[in-house]
């Protein structure tokens, strides 16, 4: 192993651990390849479903509004979102090791917590373009100009990287001597913190605060977005119109509802209940199964969605068939 010598608090400290022990999910070497396989169907269903929403977005011309634009770029960052961690996990599952470098951890708990980071930009984005087209229809085409959703999706992207470097920097800097078992499938900052030799009270505070700022932050945005855009819809005198404008929020709702549901237990409740499994199964929720969900909401709850589908897919047959 090699060693690391810092200095925290004025006091010099050798950090000796060089990599971590994944955990994962314990269990016997059948149960570990029947869940390498569900893993492994999960994430390719993820990939292929997300990829199909950004491949239709930038395809179908009909589709090249800001609406499906930012659709499009959070489907893209689902596919990152997923990536920065299964892959590991399936090669976890396969190995009788499970370690990861100090570097390959902290690499991982950067940019999977960046991309989620990101994902809370982009539902609050999102929210944001639905209270302007329904709150606002008439000065929507000059408010959402190209140069606004432009920045928004730069916005989007960047600055949950920017944002979560004093986290990871922070938690990176920490003493670590050993032990070195992680009871998770991924390099999540708490237990990486209770693996420290010593209590830093200043890092746990600062991680603390800017989960609870964010996340409470992104979400009430995201509620009182929501909250006018349902007065607005309310006072339409046309059910054809509330209809319309009730079934493009919903997708958007229910995937605001997946994602954020599952992070507050963790994050609101760290403590409760079962402290060594439900962390686990939470994060599994929101880093497994909502990016899997998020195509069908999208696909099945939006008719122009649908419709771009179906002519990609239909395009496809022809030109195999006419071979």
């Amino acid at each position: 192993m090699s060693s690391r010598l810092m200095n925290a608090s004025g006091r010099e400290t050798t950090s000796s651990v060089s990599h971590f022990i994944l955990m994962g999910f314990p269990s016997s070497p059948e149960m570990q390849l029947l869940c390498f396989g569900l893993f492994s169907v999960a994430y390719t269903l993820s990939i292929m479903g997300n990829a199909i929403i950004v491949c239709a977005v930038w395809w179908d011309w009909h589709l090249h509004t800001p609406m499906y634009i930012f659709l499009g770029n959070f489907s893209l960052l689902e596919i990152c979102y997923v990536t920065t961690t299964i892959p590991n996990t399936l090669v976890n599952f396969l190995s009788t090791s499970k370690s990861i470098s100090f570097v390959s951890c902290f690499t991982q708990f950067y940019f999977f917590f960046s991309f989620g980071y990101d994902e809370c930009f982009f539902l609050c984005i999102m929210a944001f373009d639905r209270y302007l087209a329904i709150c606002h229809p008439l000065h929507y085409p000059r408010t959402m100009t190209k140069q606004l959703y432009t920045g928004l999706v730069i916005f989007g992207w960047s600055c949950g990287f920017i944002l979560f470097l004093t986290p990871v920097v922070l938690i990176s800097q920490l003493p670590y001597c050993g032990p070195n078992i992680i009871n998770h499938f991924v390099c999540d900052p708490v237990p990486l913190m209770m693996l420290s030799c010593s209590e830093d009270t200043i890092t746990q505070i600062t991680y603390s605060t800017f989960n609870d700022v964010f996340m409470i932050g992104t979400f009430l945005f995201i509620l009182c977005s929501y909250a006018l855009v349902i007065l607005a819809v309310l006072r339409m005198p046309s059910e054809a119109s509330k209809q319309k404008a009730f079934s493009t929020c919903a997708s958007h709702l229910s995937v605001v509802i997946l994602f954020f549901g599952s992070v507050m237990v963790m994050y609101v409740s760290p403590g409760s209940g079962h402290p060594v499994k439900m962390p686990k199964f939470i994060t599994l929720f929101y880093s497994v199964i909502t990016p899997l969900c998020n195509p069908i909401i999208y696909s099945l709850r939006n008719k122009e969605m649908k419709a771009a589908l179906r002519k990609m897919f239909g395009t496809e047959q022809g030109v195999h068939k006419h071979k």
